[in-house]
């Protein structure tokens, strides 16, 4: 019997990581009928999309719908302030605003009702407890709380986790080195690029300290790319002390935090696969791909149980690959993945598609390297090579045998040409939040 846990009048199954197939394909197909019904009644937005005609009764046949962008979103919200036409409650429901980074573009306005806030936070609780969480910890959550939901409602997340959270957020690395002294905490959450910030104000400040003397035993991470890598995962355990978690993968736009790695995988758990309905496409021709261990495309995802601003077959630009299916050693059913880069960061050279992260993981196996780098295109393209710059580690010199030697790794395992610009140690900026890798000049 799958116990549940009411919320209002919505049902969401307590274990929802854990369903076998055929009880999770009930529970979809029972919330899509009601949430379908519910959209096509109130949101404008996809009356227009769907042309007045009402979507398929099956889950199953929803790629038969147009895809949904973040465009038009936006659009939406510039000709329907504040919260766009495709808000499908009433405005006096929505209990908080939140606004995306608009690292890709203008921000969004997204809006929750106590019924989403709370699955939310449920189902986020679910990504930190895979992670190794546990009740009673002390987490010190350093996230961006100034609009950014993956601030406020990740933190409301880790209390549902049944965590004890010091709600930090971004800014003043001293008073958190401080703080992290004179306190037990068990957890960090930030992004990856943040304990890079933090050790330079412990060499400066602290310099009897060494990160591991901090007594860190988790570092909960996610908005940003980097994680996969195993050599920078490596780096950050030998540094640290802890063990290295990418424990909150989401996007305002669908669902704050639906994905995280468990103990026994670097893989990425699909943890809210009760409400959520995940598809596969081919980036370019829009296809859909079949969802089976081995297949990758750009993530489409569908909101299964939402209030206020739901969306179906929305374009994430996220390109995962599919790594299993089966249930995993950690006994949770939810598919395994993991996200190859997004398809507006992808960089073609001389016909060979480049992710950033990629990039990264050449780069991270080189002791001579700091892992800090940029991608810096001038110009609509198209580029005969790659232009990366590098920060040299602490104690490493410039070299030309170097640069060359990293050319032809990148060459090696890309498969496209790389000119290599190396930096002086600690000369590249430190970010507390996102850090942008791919930098695009006119």
């Amino acid at each position: 019997m799958v116990g549940d846990m009411h919320i209002g009048s919505t049902i969401v199954p307590s274990n929802g990581e854990f369903l076998p197939p055929k009880r999770l394909a009930e529970v979809r197909q029972h919330f899509w009928k009601k949430q379908s019904t519910y959209v096509f009644r109130n949101s404008a937005l996809f009356q227009r999309l769907w042309n007045g005609q009402s979507p398929p009764e099956r889950l199953e046949d929803i790629s038969h719908l147009p895809l949904c962008t973040k465009a038009m979103l936006r659009d939406s919200q510039e000709k329907h302030p504040p919260f766009g036409d495709f808000l499908a409650t009433n405005p006096d429901q929505v209990i908080r605003l939140h606004r995306s980074s608009g690292t890709t573009g203008q921000s969004i306005n997204f809006g929750l009702t106590k019924m989403d806030s709370e699955i939310m936070a449920q189902v986020g609780a679910r990504s930190h407890v895979a992670a190794g969480l546990k009740p009673g910890d002390m987490v010190i959550h350093c996230l961006n709380y100034q609009m950014w939901m993956g601030g406020f409602t990740d933190h409301l997340c880790l209390e549902a986790a049944g965590a004890t959270v010091i709600p930090f957020g971004i800014g003043n690395t001293e008073l958190l080195v401080r703080t992290l002294l004179d306190l037990d905490v068990a957890a960090i959450q930030c992004t990856p690029s943040y304990p890079a910030v933090i050790e330079q104000t412990i060499a400066e400040k602290f310099p009897a300290t060494k990160p591991s003397d901090l007594g860190l035993r988790l570092g909960l991470f996610g908005g940003e790319a980097a994680l996969d890598n195993q050599s920078f995962r490596d780096k950050l355990e030998a540094v640290w002390g802890f063990k290295v978690r990418n424990a909150n993968y989401g996007m305002s736009d669908v669902f704050c935090n639906f994905a995280s790695q468990c103990e026994e995988t670097t893989d990425l758990h699909f943890l809210g696969q009760d409400v959520l309905y995940p598809e596969i496409i081919d980036p370019i021709s829009e296809q859909a791909r079949p969802w089976r261990e081995g297949e990758k495309g750009e993530l489409v995802l569908t909101n299964l149980i939402r209030n206020a601003q739901p969306v179906v077959r929305y374009r994430t630009g996220d390109v995962a690959l599919i790594t299993g299916t089966g249930v995993c050693e950690c006994g949770r059913t939810a598919t395994r993945f993991r996200i190859l880069g997004r398809s507006d960061d992808m960089v073609v050279i001389r016909g060979v598609n480049v992710f950033p992260s990629a990039v990264a993981g050449v780069l991270n196996r080189f002791k001579e390297l700091s892992g800090e780098y940029r991608i810096r295109l001038k110009g609509p393209g198209p580029y005969n090579r790659l232009p990366v710059e590098v920060e040299l580690a602490d104690d490493y010199k410039a070299s030309p045998e170097l640069g060359e030697m990293i050319e032809r790794d990148l060459k090696a395992n890309l498969r496209a040409s790389a000119s290599v610009t190396l930096f002086d140690s600690r000369s590249m900026p430190r970010t507390e939040g996102k850090t942008k890798r791919l930098i695009r000049e006119d």
